[in-house]
């Protein structure tokens, strides 16, 4: 069986980043499946998805190294054609990627003890964004 669902989020961009977790764990446990996948997927070339520990010092961290290896303060070919100043967004989130997918065993999902579920959002500008959320299993 499939089930697809969505959840939305109000974004403030600048690698805002959101704890999923809960949400995608509803989700599970709606749609009344006992064991198979969940795929998440955004539909955003400026933003992502990964997972995590949750807590303000990695979250920091995790900034931080987006802003060394991909600065907005460098030129980018793509502003240069859009003049939309997110190029250092569109590169931060393929770095990362779209989708996951986490198996669910007995109706939870098999994250690791400080393992969460994140999106972020690298665009420059605050935004309503979407996830797909895809339930596949028995």
């Amino acid at each position: 069986m499939v089930q697809t669902t969505y959840l939305k989020l109000s974004m403030r961009g600048n690698a805002d980043i959101h704890d999923i977790t809960a949400e995608v764990e509803q989700a599970v446990a709606k749609s009344g499946l006992k064991n198979g996948i969940v795929t998440l997927f955004c539909p955003s070339s400026t933003s992502a998805l990964t997972t995590i520990e949750y807590e303000p010092g990695v979250l920091s961290d995790l900034c931080r190294l987006f802003d060394e290896i991909v600065s907005p303060n460098r030129p980018y070919q793509h502003n240069a054609r859009w003049g939309d100043g997110n190029g250092h967004s569109h590169v931060r989130a393929a770095l990362l990627k779209a989708d996951l997918t986490i198996p669910f065993v007995s109706g939870h999902l098999t994250l690791g003890d400080w393992q969460q579920i994140i999106y972020v959002d690298f665009d420059i500008r605050p935004r309503h964004r979407q996830i797909v959320v895809q339930i596949m299993g028995e």
